[in-house]
C-alpha cells in the first residue's frame, strides 16, 4: 500500500468494540495495524500504548489509542519521548489538538463517547494539520522537558 495513509490502533479490552468499529470505519482510506489486544478478556493498558507508541514513532504515523475512559492510555502514552497524546471528547479539541499541539496521539473512551461522535473525533484529528509556527516553539519546549 504505497502512499497510504496509515493509522496505528491499539485497545485494552474495555476499549476493543470501539476500536474495531474505528478501524472498519477508516480502513477503505487508510492503511489499518492493528498492534493489539485482540481478546475480551482483562488485559493491562500500558502493553497496548507502548506498543502503540513504538509503532507510531517507528512509522511517523498517527495512532488511536483506546480504553474505558481514555485517560489511562493518555497518561501511558505521554510517558514517551515524542509522543503528544490527546484525550479528546469533541471535535474541537481534536482538531485544537492537531492544530496547536501535532498530537500525533489520539485518545478516546469507549465508556464516554458513542460512536458516532467517536467516529467524527477520529476523522477531525486524522484530517486536521498542524499549524506550525508559534506553536512549533512551544512544542520543541515540551519535548526538551
Amino acid at each position: 500500500m504505497e502512499n497510504t495513509k496509515k493509522i496505528i490502533f491499539a485497545s485494552d479490552h474495555a476499549g476493543l468494540n470501539l476500536k474495531r468499529v474505528l478501524m472498519d470505519y477508516f480502513r477503505p482510506n487508510y492503511e489499518i495495524i492493528d498492534v493489539g489486544t485482540k481478546e475480551t478478556s482483562s488485559c493491562d493498558y500500558p502493553i497496548y500504548a507502548k506498543n502503540l507508541c513504538i509503532k507510531v514513532l517507528e512509522l511517523e504515523a498517527l495512532g488511536i489509542l483506546i480504553c474505558g475512559t481514555g485517560i489511562g492510555m493518555s497518561i501511558a502514552a505521554n510517558r514517551y519521548k515524542g509522543i503528544r497524546a490527546a484525550l479528546c471528547l469533541n471535535e474541537y479539541m481534536a482538531e485544537k489538538a492537531r492544530q496547536h499541539n501535532n498530537a500525533n496521539v489520539l485518545c478516546l473512551g469507549e465508556r464516554v463517547v458513542g460512536v458516532d461522535l467517536a467516529k467524527s473525533i477520529a476523522q477531525t484529528f486524522l484530517t486536521t494539520p498542524f499549524e506550525g509556527e508559534r506553536h512549533l516553539r512551544r512544542i520543541e519546549l515540551i519535548e526538551n522537558l
